[in-house]
């Protein structure tokens, strides 16, 4: 795609030899949400059909992309919350794959608008009630930490997709072009992103949309949508 057709708010960088694309929203011009399921509340199952869906209803996204790990029949894995109804809840168990390689976290938008990711246990205690929020795992960041079971460059690699937030606010989504392990992608948030607290949403299924127009596209299912629309001027 031609940079002048890219999202303003997003530039493409190259970092450890990759290629990413970092989308800096302020949640004072931009809304955030997340979308999951059609108006008969059967999942969109894609990046695609979900920002088709929130065209057609008349709020075309400037930029979406996947936002969290999903089961098989493609219902989120840990906390949903969609609209201020909580869809799935909150997981504190152990289990399999990166969900729970522990601390993972909670993406999560306020009533305000405002945004933040914090550390599972850290949002259970904190007793939140946002207007979104999508659990998933890892951590990438902690309070400006790697991830502390990250190899430095691990041998697996893909394409990835995860979402931070920098001390002003300013919400950070970010997506590779080319393979990166997920320590090379956690310091992409820590040194370049400067976010002290970032979560991986996937990997090998990771989509990015501009618009309607699939930028990034893995054709794999997709569970919830993170999706940015701007604010009408006031």
């Amino acid at each position: 795609m031609a940079a002048a057709d890219r999202p303003e708010i997003c530039e493409e960088t190259n970092f450890e030899e990759a290629r990413a694309i970092l989308c800096m929203v302020d949640p004072a011009a931009y809304e955030i949400r997340l979308a999951y399921r059609d108006g008969e509340g059967r999942p969109h199952g894609s990046v695609e059909r979900a920002v088709a869906a929130l065209a057609a209803a008349g709020r075309t996204p400037v930029l979406a992309m996947n936002a969290g790990m999903y089961h098989s029949d493609i219902t989120p894995v840990g906390l949903y919350v969609e609209a201020g109804a909580e869809l799935s809840a909150l997981a504190t168990g152990g289990g399999f794959g990166n969900f729970f390689l522990k601390p993972n976290g909670v993406f999560f938008v306020g009533e305000d608008g405002s945004a933040g990711v914090m550390e599972t246990e850290a949002y259970q205690r904190a007793g939140l009630a946002p207007a979104f929020a999508t659990q998933s795992g890892p951590m990438l960041v902690i309070d400006g930490a790697i991830h502390p079971r990250f190899l430095p460059d691990g041998t697996t690699r893909y394409i990835r997709n995860g979402i931070g937030v920098r001390a002003d606010g300013t919400v950070v989504l970010a997506i590779t072009r080319d393979p990166v392990s997920l320590g090379s992608f956690g310091r992409l948030f820590r040194d370049v992103a400067n976010c002290p607290n970032a979560l991986f949403f996937d990997g090998a299924v990771s989509s990015l949309a501009w618009g309607v127009r699939m930028e990034i596209e893995s054709g794999e299912p997709a569970g919830p949508v993170v999706a940015v629309f701007g604010k009408p001027p006031r």
